[in-house]
């Protein structure tokens, strides 16, 4: 039988003040987005100026103008090295407020981040920088090693940037041949929008402890960044071995981390109960299912979703599902919800479409294809890949899935 690509209409409304409203090329758009990121940040700074934006447990704690203050002098210091306008910069460090300060510094400075998880073999790290033509590099293999200082100049602002144009440089996870995923202004904007209005994020001083990693489009797109777009307060346990007093002590509303992570955790967070300290305050608590860790580990341990129901009984949960490839993105189903099990991925939000690939697409069953606003145009040197993996504006996420009628995703074909 011939391969066939059936689209899924949208079947549940858009929570979201700003429209959507298609494109020429088919794509839906939100409509009075700022025309880049930079602005967006700006604009809040300003908005929450006294309010902490980072806390990292054990480091510094840094006031939205206290961060922005120190990253537009990274961004002036980046800036007497030659940076400018669309360079590249590796931040390659360890998660934490240091991190975050190198990441907006280089933002600020109109050079393109480019996201180096510090886990990674020194090999992988490498080749990262090396396809990325990487111009700087701030933390490991940068000048002075991982410690140095980062770069302090007269403080800069660029902004310059336009919606169309490359904003974060994000690499897939997959370790053996990672690729790197070009995420312009408009799918960062996008995906913030989506998540705030998906999540429901409030802006009375939301404060998410995030254990997700910050090189991942998980954590950095779908978390550091709708949390700045509140006003809210980054938390960050580089040790999470006094997570259970952290959440109480630092008075956490929100905890987002992957399953393997809140699994490996469990124990640790079992303490809030035999220390009999109270988690009524956390009101979410969001599961982001990346695909790359689905891949790894597609099975989610069935008692997961119960025990984050029982240590987080006043919280609303989220199971969240999403590719580098579409900023992190794309799917989220309510675990409170009947749906919920290891098996389900979610409904689109945002501005996400589905469709099919496959000789049985028009029953509801093949590979996922996704498109929106928030959904990679191209990978960043590889005309080959981006040819294999996009149909148009769709994207193959190469899995294999069954839509129902209500447009639920489930992982799987039926046997």
């Amino acid at each position: 039988m011939s391969q066939l690509l059936v689209e899924y209409p949208l079947t549940r409304p858009q929570a979201c003040d700003n429209p959507l409203a298609r494109g020429a090329d088919g794509v839906l758009r939100y409509g009075n987005l700022t025309p880049a990121l930079t602005e967006l940040l700006d604009l809040q700074v300003h908005a929450f100026a006294g309010r902490e934006a980072v806390v990292e447990i054990g480091g510094p704690r840094l006031t939205y103008r206290e961060l922005w203050h120190s990253a537009s002098r990274v961004a002036g210091g980046l800036q007497e090295h030659g940076i400018g306008f669309g360079d590249r910069v590796a931040i390659h460090m360890p998660a934490g407020a240091r991190w975050v300060q190198a990441f907006l510094g280089a933002l600020l400075s109109g050079a393109v981040p480019v996201l180096v998880h510090d886990g990674l073999s020194a090999e992988v790290a490498e080749r990262v920088i090396a396809d990325s033509s990487t111009d700087f590099v701030l933390g490991i293999g940068g000048a002075g090693g991982s410690d140095a200082p980062l770069p302090d100049g007269a403080a800069f602002i660029d902004d310059g940037a336009a919606l169309g144009d490359l904003a974060l440089l994000c690499y897939t996870s997959d370790t053996a041949a990672p690729m790197g995923v070009e995420l312009t202004n408009e799918n960062l904007l996008s995906a913030i929008r989506s998540v705030v209005a998906a999540l429901d994020l409030p802006t009375d001083g939301l404060r998410n402890l995030m254990l997700l990693p910050l090189a991942h489009a998980s954590g950095c797109v779908d978390q550091l960044l709708p949390t700045f777009a509140v006003g809210g307060t980054v938390v960050l346990a580089p040790d999470t071995r006094r997570l259970a007093e952290t959440l109480v002590a630092e008075r956490i509303d929100m905890v987002s981390a992957t399953p393997r992570i809140f699994t490996r955790l469990l124990p640790e967070l079992a303490k809030l109960r035999t220390d009999g300290l109270h988690t009524d305050g956390i009101a979410r608590v969001s599961n982001a299912g990346h695909r790359g860790e689905r891949a790894a580990a597609p099975a989610e341990p069935a008692d997961l979703t119960a025990a984050l129901r029982d240590l987080f009984p006043a919280a609303r949960r989220w199971s969240v599902w999403g590719a580098t490839e579409t900023s992190g993105i794309g799917l989220a189903v309510d675990d409170d919800t009947d749906t919920a099990s290891d098996t389900v991925l979610g409904f689109p939000f945002g501005g996400t479409e589905l469709a099919l690939w496959g000789p049985k697409a028009r029953v509801g069953h093949g590979e996922l294809l996704c498109r929106g606003p928030n959904v990679t145009r191209r990978y960043w040197n590889d005309p080959k890949s981006t040819a294999d993996r996009f149909t148009g504006s769709w994207f193959h996420t190469g899995d294999q899935v069954t839509i129902e009628a209500d447009g639920l995703v489930r992982r799987g074909l039926p046997e």
